[in-house]
Order: C-alpha cells, then structure tokens, then sequence
C-alpha cells in the first residue's frame, strides 16, 4: 500500500436524501437534538451540534415525497452519531424511550456501547459513545477484539441517576 490516510482524518458530515423536511426535522431536531444552521431554500436544511456549519444535512433534491430505498439493496447501511460521554448516550435512549421511538437494536461492542433506530425515511442511525481505548478489549497479542453483546440497559440508564447525584 503505497497510501495511508493521516489518523487526524474523520467523517465530517453526512447528507440525506428525504422525502419530507418538516417529517425529518422531527427526528433529527425535536427528537434527537440538532440544531438547524442553515435552509437552502425550501429543498435542503444543515444541523448541527455545537454550532459547527453541518453534521446532517436533509435534502429533497430527488426524493421529495418518495418511498424509502430498499432495504436489501446496495446503499446506506448506517449513519452514526458518536456522544462525548456515556451519561449523552443514556440521556438520549431515554428520550426515545419516553417517546416511545422504535428502536432496531442495542448493543455493547466491547469498544463502545450502542443504540440503532431508523430515521423517518428508513436510514439507519446508530448513536454510541466510545469506551475508554484502556478498556477496549485485546487478545493477548495485543489485536483488538470487538463483538457484539446485550447492551446493558440498566447500568446505562443509571448513568443519569448518577448525574442527578453530582
């Protein structure tokens, strides 16, 4: 390999096709947060988290009022959203809870502990936080090994009665 792409290097945002702005908005500002930076006329809307120019943006650009894409077909498997700390991922599985917002999965992978949901157009979102790297699994060659367990529902929600205390 003649190439490695410098480890300062991440994922800035990620750009939706949708059928409904109003209808995603729900999801992706009332629901989970975001915040709205900019419209781009009627057909395209940029949110954020902390005021950067976009993490999501939702456009109508070739979708508007279409069905969701197949879902055995090539495309999108999963957005992610990564939390700063475990108490965020707690107090949004909360939220969704209460909402009573279908969730496809839950998971703890060894290195993060995770939530997976649909959007309203059928684009898969996964919302996690990162473990420590200290407590990410290893084999004894030192190769990470990560997996899929049940997510530990409780000790997470129990996070916010932590943060209640403090």
């Amino acid at each position: 390999m003649d190439y490695i792409v410098p480890a300062q290097t991440h994922i800035g945002h990620v750009h939706l096709k949708v059928a409904d702005i109003p209808r995603s908005l729900k999801f992706y500002q009332d629901l989970l947060g975001f915040e709205i930076t900019e419209w781009y006329g009627s057909s395209a809307v940029f949110l954020s988290a902390g005021g950067y120019h976009h993490h999501i943006g939702l456009n109508t650009w070739y979708s508007k009022n279409a069905d969701p894409a197949p879902q055995h077909t090539a495309g999108l498997f999963h957005s992610a959203i990564v939390y700063p700390r475990r108490r965020d991922l707690a107090f949004i599985l909360n939220r969704l809870l209460k909402a009573g917002y279908p969730l496809t999965g839950m998971a703890d992978h060894g290195v993060s502990e995770a939530i997976y949901l649909n959007d309203p157009d059928g684009n898969g979102v996964e919302l996690y936080w990162d473990k420590p790297k200290d407590q990410w699994p290893r084999d004894e060659d030192g190769n990470l090994m990560m997996g899929t367990e049940a997510l530990d529902t409780n000790g997470l929600l129990n996070e916010l009665k932590t943060a209640e205390t403090q």
